[in-house]
């Protein structure tokens, strides 16, 4: 297998296992080179449990940083995008057409919300900006409270069925997406899993829903899937891949998860992941 470098643009929360904390590591476990271009720097993450945090935005380094890597004559064979802002999205569209290696994949995690929300911060205009990132990607990860909003559609939690969820994979899929990736489907309340169309026909893969909510775990999903892809797996073995180290990361949480409330203790479960590669 020839080596792979991939980029990872989002942002870093010093402490609180998501975004590059969690990224950088998961990726790299699988083998890959990794870059990362951080989006902002925090504290902290923002989710409930810690009283407060900083922020230092850096969007305005993009450019600078673009213009040095053209410099060194720096490129990537991937790249993938985590929370990243509105303003940033021109910059990042620019980064990827300037230091694209031949036939370099795109893959674009839309995190923007969940539950059924838009995340604070973000302007109700946001979801359209994100489709320009959308628009182009070789695989887009959303949720289904981030498809809702990509689409301008109302958001349903329960009791839809493969029609509804197969609609909506045609319709993300129809905003410019050669492979879409959708988590978070259920049609029984004791599984968990994911719902994969690449243009033509649909596949799911469902795994032991974990009654417990932790932070992070979809950040480790969309790290573990562009690991595996990146090693050559196919989008449903990279997307069922991911899927399994996120439950194998919340069984490693579970002993200690009143002490660990912050984050799931991935690290843990990198041996698992390993294997499965």
């Amino acid at each position: 297998m020839e080596d792979k470098r991939l980029l990872t643009i989002q942002d870093i929360s010093c402490v609180g296992q998501c975004s590059l904390t969690v990224a950088l590591p998961i990726v790299s476990a699988c083998g890959i080179e990794t870059a990362i271009l951080p989006s902002s720097v925090l504290s902290n993450h923002t989710a409930q449990g810690f009283s407060g945090w900083t922020f230092c935005d850096l969007t305005q380094e993009m450019p600078k940083i673009l213009q040095q890597w053209k410099h060194e004559h720096i490129d990537f064979d991937a790249f993938y995008t985590g929370y990243v802002s509105k303003a940033q999205i021109p910059y990042i569209l620019d980064i990827m057409q300037q230091t694209s290696r031949s036939g370099a994949l795109r893959i674009v995690d839309p995190v923007m919300g969940d539950y059924g929300q838009l995340y604070k911060g973000f302007d109700d205009d946001f979801p359209m900006e994100m489709r320009r990132l959308c628009d182009g990607a070789d695989v887009i990860l959303p949720n289904m409270t981030e498809a809702s909003l990509l689409l301008g559609i109302p958001y349903v939690q329960e009791g839809y069925d493969e029609a509804y969820v197969e609609q909506v994979l045609r319709q993300l899929h129809a905003l410019g997406a050669r492979n879409v990736v959708l988590t978070g489907v259920s049609f029984d309340p004791s599984k968990l899993g994911v719902a994969c169309f690449d243009g033509q026909k649909v596949e799911y893969y469902f795994s032991e829903r974990m009654d417990v909510m932790m932070h992070g775990t979809g950040d480790v999903y969309a790290s573990a899937f562009a690991g595996a892809l990146l090693r050559g797996k196919s989008l449903l073995q990279a997307a069922s891949i991911a899927a399994d180290f996120v439950v194998e990361s919340i069984r490693q949480t579970l002993p200690d998860a009143s002490a660990h409330w912050y984050g799931v203790k991935f690290e843990k479960a990198l041996p698992y992941l390993i294997s499965r590669l």
